[in-house]
């Protein structure tokens, strides 16, 4: 029998259709047996032999016709007429399918536009051999040539369906026709690229592709019409990107697979929105893309090679022409001797003879290069990406190989493992291995390896990495790694679920069984339904309470609600809930009142030394308490730096009414849902701080304690300052709605207190509705007396020293209060006289050892637990002696008591003294050395400022100031902040304008300062320094400096100056002013705005040998600073003083 190479078209069947002359159905099938023949042999027999021959195996020609023929089956306009059909089909369904398969050739024919050229010319030779050879029934064959000419015309195109019948089914009505399966090429140059995300796509696996850019649609749709549904499917490297366009071929890994689309169809057509297209993908090979063509690069300009080409190529490296390959049958004649004797020679064959001729004779001229298979997208470009592609092969393997063997052996037991714990991973490979009946999955190891990456969930990189793998072995092992993570997640899968089952089972068995206990309860009227005992327990909490008529209309309806719930539904557990918020809340409950003035003031003496400003302010509010009955509408903020006891004044202002006390902080609050209650529809809802407050204290009138009230914070979920000003407004927190209760809540008779380090950070609104009471730092004499009244009692008694004899030399808080706690509060303070009382404690228990301290005998107790060991060491590590357990060993047992430990009694000869010798014993040695940097006369540049520090004390920071040959620039170090160095440009510029009148130059018209750079330097740059205060300091010790006279070191001054000459006043006078006292300073220079505050708040202990100048013109500062000068003499002339400055002096 002759072996069939190709299959006819439907477009030729139908121009023999289209013939004058019918011809018999043999005489054709035999023609197009003979014309597709692919061997050829020398024959001496004559043609009739062989024709008769083959007429009387008619039959058997047709049938392997039609299992030998192949045929693309053509995207149709109308996607639902696109449909596989059986080749198995029977006589009456044959006739049933006739007219759609005529639909489709003819689709088919006007679709295939690339071979349109070739076909006409073929049809003008068929006609006129026909008319040539009317009567001979051997035309059919040239028919079927020409046919197959116009079909081969391009090498992209692909063949389209074919039936067995040339008749247009007049003949062979009992012959079948078919659809068969596509023709895939094998070589396609160039495709266009669709970038996917999420996962790549393995060969032989379905996937839906949505695409949303109006451009890639048309472009898909274009090669579905024009008969080539290729695309290329490549992975971003962004998971996050979703773009349908590769710009850069970094944008997508290299290897990717050369896809078909089997069926598309859009979304969102008509309804106004951007239409996309889902197009079903099926991968047949991996690709790897070259390059990506750019706009200009045309299809004539592509360097692509013809499919045919290549194949011929590679079968003419290896094999002999076609025209020489001996047949399979040595009697059977060729193929060329045939055509001879029926007088239809191919006019392809001579066409390709000539042009092989015209190749050899011109050798020079190269042949043109052949069109793209894509290039009537090419227009599409830069809106689509076309890239150029090369096939992606297997490296050789052996697939005998004992190694592949095991790993496929290894699969497929882990395939089963996987199948046994997941039954829906199951019903996955059972329905992808059905997806691919052609090749037996499981026997073939590529297609193995891509089976289990594509069933597995793994990272995106791990199945880039099995699509990329060129080895089998490789490929193999990257995917049973990935099988088996996907094991070890299934066995823990049937873990949790075994382990959850069993839990499940568990409760139900025990609610099954209580729900029979309390039904044999109830039968035995041992005991009432739990619902009645709830309502009855609610009705009695609320008539213990003065409600106001809105709350118990609604306190009323609940309950009328709870009743008729059941107790396992869940909107019961929400109602009684919300119920049982509503009778916690105390209505109408207060505690009485205490506004005794003399009691306020033992209270307030007892718990705080000092702070007189805040305790008259307290009593004030008292008094008019004690007037009017009661103190509603006030909220109370102190403000002051942390450790001056902000938060203990609150807790003596509530004992001193008599009212309970609740605090609860703010700082780094978030959610609005903290303040005002989370809403009833939420899981785990509750009501606002206020409201818990209430509950907490069981009184409507407490005192609570709103802490860190300037560090409130704002997130997504709300502004929690902004929900402050309801609960803090007297003219609205009288009826306060919270979120989860809903009813107004009375929270005029709550006294509100707020603390805060800083003012600056509270919003405007709430500032404005608080009372602002400024509790200061502590100078030295009151830390004294806090120390010895209230911090070291307390200090020895939580140390555990009450009946030792342990002295604390006031010269030693003397010392630790000066070297070591600088700061405004005694927090630090309190700090390191615990220390001392701790380390005394250490040093008198190890002085008498356990002879004089023994430990008490454990009491008897046979009460046990199991010990948990924190170290527990492997058997390797254990050394001699160690008892330690080691992993696996049963935990030891410990004793345990509920009987408290008795203190152990000291001897009374134990005498532990602390004197400023042995502080450093203690507390180690001191943080501040000396209180000024320069003791004696510094040089000239030098001046002394006054700064105030973050944690609220007071410093002397000397100010240098150095100049060299420059440009005249300035520099400034010392970690200096911004208003800080506007300060110093001020200064310098005033400095320069007044260089003659200052005598820094001697004339009015020379120009200073531009050959040089002066830099200023403010000591201890690790502490940031801001403000303006240094004003006066900086201009000080530029004209000492240019002046050069030196500044006496006994003399500090702070103020902020204008460009003009004023001096301005600065805060923290009393924190400063210590900080001059304690370094010795003997003559401070201020502006005289800030006398009242000085004479206001700070002590005269503090005032006590300092003499203060008040000035207002730094014209008075210069004078005060350069006393005795000769710059005193001549500024007398240049630059007069026009009024002294205000001195004070104690």
């Amino acid at each position: 029998m002759l072996p069939i190479r190709t299959a006819v078209r439907s477009t030729s069947c139908k121009r023999c259709t289209s013939s004058s002359i019918p011809r018999p159905s043999t005489t054709s099938n035999l023609t197009r047996s003979i014309a597709t023949s692919s061997t050829t042999s020398s024959s001496t027999k004559s043609l009739s032999h062989y024709i008769d021959g083959l007429r009387s195996r008619d039959a058997l020609i047709i049938s392997s016709i039609q299992i030998q023929q192949r045929g693309l089956h053509h995207s149709s306009k109308s996607l639902d007429k696109k449909r596989w059909v059986n080749p198995a089909r029977g006589e009456g369904e044959g006739e049933g399918e006739k007219s759609k398969i005529e639909e489709i050739k003819k689709d088919s024919s006007e679709e295939a536009e690339s071979s349109k050229t070739a076909e006409e010319r073929a049809k003008n030779i068929a006609e006129k051999e026909n008319s040539e050879k009317s009567e001979s029934p051997s035309s059919s064959p040239s028919n079927a040539k020409s046919s197959s000419s116009s079909s081969s015309s391009n090498p992209f195109s692909l063949p389209s369906s074919s039936g067995s019948g040339s008749n247009g089914g007049s003949n062979n009505n009992n012959t079948p026709k078919e659809i068969a399966k596509p023709i895939i090429p094998e070589i396609y140059p160039q495709v266009l690229a669709v970038p996917i995300t999420h996962r790549p796509l393995f060969p032989g696996f379905y996937k839906a592709v949505t695409v949303r850019s109006p451009t890639v649609i048309k472009a898909i749709r274009e090669l579905q019409a024009k008969g080539q549904p290729y695309v290329g499917a490549f992975l971003l490297k962004d998971s996050t990107s979703d773009s349908d366009v590769v710009t850069d071929l970094n944008q997508v890994h290299p290897v990717g697979v050369f896809c078909q689309i089997t069926s598309c169809f859009t979304s969102n057509e008509g309804s106004g929105k951007d239409e996309s297209l889902t197009a079903v993908l099926f991968p047949h090979r991996r690709i790897r893309i070259d390059d990506l063509v750019k706009p200009g690069q045309t299809g004539l300009h592509t360097p692509f090679v013809n499919i045919s080409e290549v194949k011929e190529s590679e079968e003419i490296k290896n094999e002999k022409p076609e025209a020489e390959v001996e047949s399979f049958e040595p009697d059977v004649p060729s193929v060329e001797e045939v055509r001879e004797e029926l007088g239809t020679v191919s006019r392809e064959r001579s066409e390709d003879d000539s042009q092989a001729d015209s190749q050899k004779s011109a050798t020079t001229t190269p042949p043109p290069k052949p069109l793209s298979p894509i290039n009537f997208i090419h227009s599409l470009l830069p809106d689509i990406s076309i890239t150029n592609v090369t096939n992606v092969g297997l490296d050789p393997y052996d697939k005998d190989s004992q190694v592949i063997r095991a790993i496929m052996s290894e699969l497929i037991s882990v395939f089963k493992e996987i199948a046994q714990l997941q039954p829906m991973f199951r019903e996955q490979v059972t329905s992808f291995a059905m997806s691919n009946t052609s090749s037996q999955v499981f026997d073939e190891p590529d297609k193995l390896a891509d089976l289990a990456a594509v069933v597995s969930t793994a990272d995106v990189s791990d199945l880039q990495a099995v699509l990329e793998s060129t080895s089998v072995e490789d490929r193999l092992q990257r995917a049973l790694v990935l099988l088996k993570k996907e094991l070890i997640n299934a066995q823990l899968q049937f873990k949790i679920a075994r382990d959850v089952d069993t839990k499940i089972q568990k409760r139900q068995r025990e609610y099954y069984l209580m729900e029979q206990l309390k039904g044999i309860k109830k039968e035995l009227g041992m005991e009432s339904d739990g619902k009645d005992k709830l309502v009855e327990g609610f009705k009695e909490k609320a008539s213990k309470l003065a409600m106001p008529e809105g709350v118990r209309k609604v306190f009323d309806e609940e309950l009328n609600k709870l009743v008729h719930l059941e107790p396992s539904a869940s909107e019961f557990n929400v109602t009684r809930n919300y119920i049982d918020w509503l009778t916690q809340v105390p209505w109408g409950v207060h505690s009485p009142e205490n506004y005794d003035i003399q009691h306020a003031i033992k209270v307030l003496d007892e718990d705080h030394y000092g702070l007189k400003d805040v305790k008259n302010r307290i009593l004030e509010f008292m008094a008019v308490g004690k007037l009017r009955g009661s103190v509603e509408g006030k909220i109370l903020c102190l403000s002051g730096p942390p450790g001056v006891g902000k938060t203990s004044i609150g807790k003596s202002i509530a004992r001193a009414l008599g009212r309970q006390f609740f605090r609860f902080s703010v700082g780094g609050l978030t959610d609005v849902a903290e303040i005002k209650g989370h809403r009833r529809t939420y899981i785990g809802a509750m009501p606002g701080k206020p409201v818990q407050a209430l509950k907490k204290v069981s009184t409507e009138n407490p005192l609570i304690l709103i802490d860190e009230v300037d560090k409130i914070s704002k997130a997504y979920n709300g502004d929690p300052a902004s929900a402050l000003l309801e609960m803090l407004d007297p003219e609205q927190n009288k009826s306060f709605l919270d979120h989860y209760l809903d009813v107004p809540i009375d929270l005029s008779r709550v006294l509100f207190v707020c603390t805060a380090n800083v003012l600056e950070t509270i919003p405007g609104p709430l500032l404005d509705r608080m009372e602002v009471l400024e509790v200061s730092g502590y100078v030295s004499a009151e830390k004294m007396n806090i120390a010895e009244k209230y911090l070291s009692p307390q200090a020895k008694d939580a140390s555990g020293l009450n009946d030792v004899d342990i002295t604390l030399k006031p010269e030693a808080i003397e010392a630790l209060i000066r070297y070591y706690c600088r700061e405004s509060g005694v927090r630090n303070l309190k700090k390191h006289i615990d220390k001392i009382y701790r380390k005394a404690a250490f040093k008198i228990v190890t002085d008498l050892g356990e002879e004089a301290l023994p430990e008490p005998k454990e009491p008897e107790t046979t009460e046990t637990v199991e010990s948990a060991d924190p170290d527990v060491k492997p058997a390797s590590e254990h050394l001699p002696g160690d008892n330690s357990p080691s992993p696996g060993e049963a935990g030891s047992t410990k004793h345990v008591t509920t009987e408290p430990r008795k203190p152990l009694k000291v001897p009374d000869n134990v005498h532990v003294t602390v004197t400023p010798e042995n502080l450093r014993d203690y507390v180690g040695p001191p943080i501040y050395h000396k209180d000024r940097l320069y003791t004696s006369a510094p040089p000239a540049g030098v001046s002394t400022g006054l700064g105030y520090l973050g944690n609220g004390s007071g410093a002397v920071m000397p100010i240098e100031v150095t100049s060299m040959p420059g440009k005249g620039n300035l520099q400034l170090t010392g970690k200096l902040g911004e208003v800080i160095r506007e300060s110093a440009q001020i200064a310098l510029s005033y400095v320069k304008s007044n260089a003659y009148n200052l005598g820094i130059t001697k004339s009015d018209n020379e120009v200073t300062l531009n050959d040089k750079d002066v830099h200023l330097h403010m000591p201890e740059g690790g502490i940031g320094k801001e403000g303006p205060s240094a004003g006066t300091a900086i201009l000080t010790a530029f004209v000492s400096l240019f002046t050069k006279t030196k500044v006496d070191p006994n003399i500090a001054m702070t103020g902020e100056i204008s460009l003009l000459g004023q001096v301005l006043p600065v805060g923290g006078l009393k924190e400063k002013i210590l900080a001059a006292h304690r370094a010795g300073i003997k003559k401070l220079i201020v502006p005289v705005a800030c006398k009242p505050d000085i004479d206001e708040n700070v002590p005269l202990s503090v005032k006590k040998g300092i003499e203060f100048v008040f000035v207002e013109d730094i014209r008075q500062v210069l004078y005060e600073v350069f006393k005795g000068t000769e710059n005193e003499k001549r500024w007398k002339e240049t630059l007069p003083l026009e009024q002294e400055p205000q001195r004070e002096s104690l």
